[in-house]
């Protein structure tokens, strides 16, 4: 099997879609306001954060998002575009949630965290079922093919394509 294939075939149920508009819609908008509020979810909050090279890395990152929201939306890719969302989403607890943890004990963390521990798990669904049904990954790759040959590396088992 192709690597092409292999990250494109999906089994998923149609409803995949809901999870892909959740994550994907979430990611664009983000991404958008990285360049339409600058000072509040971009390169200002960037600085605010520590994070170096704030007026590269808040369009940088919004760049990303805007891209990877849009083709999980598409269902184009799937897999291919929720790991650079896995590595914003890790930057993003690590640089905001896990000092509200340090500072403020678990449970207001845990209110402040509930969006981003959302948006992993979706994305890690994602990685995993891939894009759906209702997905260009599906209508181009096509559904998985259970069979006695080599086993697909994502979803665990035979596949045949």
């Amino acid at each position: 099997m192709r690597l092409v294939n292999r990250l494109l075939v999906t089994d998923g149920p149609a409803s995949v879609v809901l999870i892909r508009l959740l994550v994907g819609g979430v990611f664009l908008s983000e991404g958008v306001q990285k360049f339409v509020l600058p000072e509040l979810r971009g390169s200002g909050r960037f600085a605010t954060l520590g994070i170096p090279s704030p007026e590269f890395f808040g369009p940088f990152v919004g760049a990303f998002e805007i891209v990877c929201g849009t083709l999980i939306l598409l269902g184009f890719l799937i897999r291919v575009a929720v790991i650079p969302i896995l590595a914003i989403m890790a930057v993003a607890i690590y640089t905001t949630q896990l000092p509200v943890f340090q500072k403020e004990g678990f449970w207001f963390a845990a209110n402040r965290i509930r969006t981003d521990y959302s948006m992993v798990l979706g994305s890690l669904f994602l990685l995993v079922a891939g894009g759906g049904r209702w997905s260009l990954d599906h209508r181009i790759g096509g559904p998985l093919r259970v069979a006695s040959a080599a086993a697909h590396p994502i979803a665990g088992h035979a596949v045949e394509r």
